[in-house]
């Protein structure tokens, strides 16, 4: 049952992420955090359900994560009240960098094995 629930929270983290990214400042929730960790921990938890999500598919959900810290970043163009700026983007894929880091230690843990293993 987990483990069907989990592409759910994934696309679900990837959702709410690029909502928070790109919808107006004043939509954006309010949080005790710091602006960067607050970034990079949003971006570690997607990066660790997206890898736990497709073990066989580690390689591939690792780079559209990490990948993804850029292009969403670039989404705030669209934004007439947000503005896009490297080290934003560099904080979410140190971020993703991480979650793949924690997601492959729990595939570990959980005895799930990526493609590479198998062959």
């Amino acid at each position: 049952m987990f483990n069907r629930l989990l592409p759910v929270l994934a696309w679900f983290s990837f959702l709410a992420i690029v909502f928070v990214t790109v919808a107006p400042i004043g939509l954006r929730p309010a949080d005790p955090l710091s602006v960067g960790l607050d970034r990079a921990l949003a971006f570690a938890a997607m990066a660790a359900l997206f890898v736990c999500a497709y073990p066989r598919h580690a390689w591939i959900a690792a780079f559209f994560v990490i990948a993804s810290a850029g292009g969403i970043e670039l989404l705030q163009l669209l934004s007439p009240t947000r503005h896009a700026h490297l080290d934003d983007a560099l904080v979410k894929a140190v971020g993703a960098f991480c979650g793949v880091l924690l997601g492959g230690a729990i595939n570990l843990v959980r005895g799930v094995r990526c493609r590479a293993a198998d062959s």
